[in-house]
């Protein structure tokens, strides 16, 4: 792929639509628009003729349904897709699917977006298209299993003596549903930021609630953070963690983007560094760009064991290569033994003392 252009294929049933994304990504002179197409049939004419190295696919499609389709092509011809959704309840609870089924990202489709809000918007795009270009896209049902681990804190676990700190972006939702559904109910308290946009995040804690042995809910401001939950950061709101007494409570808040993200992973990590300190532990999973590289190197120095997801499992090893280069993560592991050796340092950590 170095130096060659990133080859998209556009399919979505509007025209104005598949205008506006051809427009916006043949602004970029990495990206080549090598076609578009209305429906899934067309698409699958118009893939094995042009051979594109990405395609962004809208959800709801005529003549076929966009799962369908999906589907048939991370079985047959395994490849990287960005899902356009439009910001609904039914919009996030398909998409979300379709992150099941392989795909790579989610791009919300603009509203009323214009001038700055357009330019960013266009920026958003371009860099998820990028990459998905460079992201590992394995046959459907051809992802390692995580088993479940048997570790339980239940007797020996209090809620301020751990707390949990994950951050991810790119090819994160999977990479978080393996990690929370192979803990048990008794686990330590679990805070995450996932770069997902607004509606997603609540749908997203929803599907994971109704699957996991802990309780997963979409973060509140005020929410007091107690074992055996994982709260989820609202996707157009920072996260942070603070202290209350004896408690940690959340945070959630507006305000301008760091490190390029809203909710960003160097706010929550930032947070919990300066809240528990060395009682706490920091992972960082797959995803594109820097964000929580710095936060994370806050929580090393601060004595958090903390954890990178290898380069192999990554979708996009570009967050957890950031914070390992700067020295923040202490051991890299594949995403198959993340839960396990979270759970082990926070039972390790309340066995010593």
């Amino acid at each position: 792929m170095a130096g060659a252009r990133i080859r998209v294929l556009i399919v979505d049933d509007s025209a104005l639509m598949r205008q506006m994304l051809t427009s916006i990504l043949s602004s970029d002179p990495i990206i080549e628009v090598v076609g578009t197409a209305p429906d899934p049939l067309v698409a699958r004419e118009k893939i094995k003729a042009l051979h594109p190295d990405v395609l962004t696919l809208d959800v709801e499609m005529p003549r076929m349904d966009g799962l369908a389709f999906l589907e048939k092509l991370m079985t047959l011809r395994p490849m990287p897709v960005v899902m356009v959704s439009s910001l609904t309840e039914r919009g996030a609870d398909v998409t979300l699917k379709a992150m099941e089924l392989g795909a790579v990202d989610i791009f919300c489709k603009p509203t009323d977006a214009v001038g700055t809000g357009m330019q960013a918007y266009a920026r958003e795009l371009i860099d998820k298209v990028k990459a998905a270009a460079h992201a590992r896209v394995r046959p459907l049902g051809d992802r390692p299993q995580v088993a479940t681990s048997k570790l339980s804190v239940t007797s020996i676990y209090k809620s301020t003596d751990r707390l949990v700190a994950i951050g991810s972006s790119t090819g994160g939702v999977e990479a978080l549903r393996d990690i929370i559904l192979a803990l048990p109910a008794d686990a330590p308290p679990i805070v995450v930021t996932q770069h997902i946009p607004p509606k997603f995040s609540a749908s997203f804690a929803e599907r994971l609630n109704n699957l996991a042995a802990v309780r997963v809910k979409e973060a509140v401001d005020g929410d007091r953070i107690v074992a055996g939950h994982v709260f989820i950061a609202p996707g157009d709101r920072h996260m942070a963690v603070r202290r209350s007494g004896a408690s940690l409570v959340i945070q959630t808040y507006d305000g301008p983007l760091v490190s390029g993200h809203k909710p960003s992973v160097d706010v929550l990590f930032h947070s919990v560094a300066e809240a528990c300190g060395s009682k706490s532990v920091g992972v960082i999973l797959t995803g594109m760009g820097r964000d929580g590289a710095d936060g994370l190197l806050a929580m090393h120095k601060a004595g958090a064991p903390t954890i990178g997801q290898d380069e192999t499992s990554c979708v996009v090893y570009g967050m957890p290569k950031a914070a390992r280069e700067m020295g923040g993560v202490e051991r890299e592991l594949p995403l198959s033994r993340i839960a396990e050796e979270i759970l082990r340092l926070c039972h390790a950590d309340v066995t010593r003392t």
